[in-house]
């Protein structure tokens, strides 16, 4: 069974619960490392610079604590392999529903199951969709 790395842990324990329930069951069964939780105000701005985030601090759900949202890929990690991505979203999104965890998936941001209509694509991204705490 895969586990998480050290860093992978840390940066899930900077997760709301819900999240970090999600990640440790998807963990049983799908190999994948957690690359970022909270996101502070330097790096939130940095990404947005980049191109990688759509929103400045402290907009992204990244940016509360505990954060909201989480970036997670598929490990071994091939940046390269979108299909992998999409495989990996879909086991993601239905161990959520399993779990009745309402999450949002960076690749799918109208959550209608057609990726292709999304103009910003952000693969490793999965949020919280309900205004609760």
């Amino acid at each position: 069974m895969p586990v998480f790395s050290e860093q992978s842990r840390s940066n899930l324990g900077e997760c709301d619960e819900r999240l970090q329930a999600l990640f440790n069951r998807v963990i049983e069964h799908f190999d994948c490392a957690v690359i970022e939780g909270h996101r502070p105000e330097k790096a939130q701005n940095a990404a947005y610079e980049a191109g990688r985030s759509r929103l400045r601090w402290p907009e992204s759900k990244h940016n509360s604590r505990p954060a909201r949202a989480v970036d997670v890929v598929p490990y071994p990690v091939d940046w390269e392999d979108d299909r992998r991505f999409h495989l990996f979203a879909g086991f993601v999104l239905a161990t959520a529903e399993a779990m009745d965890i309402p999450v949002r998936w960076g690749g799918d941001w109208d959550q209608d199951t057609h990726w292709k209509d999304q103009s910003f694509h952000d693969l490793p991204h999965f949020e919280l969709t309900d205004e609760a705490g």
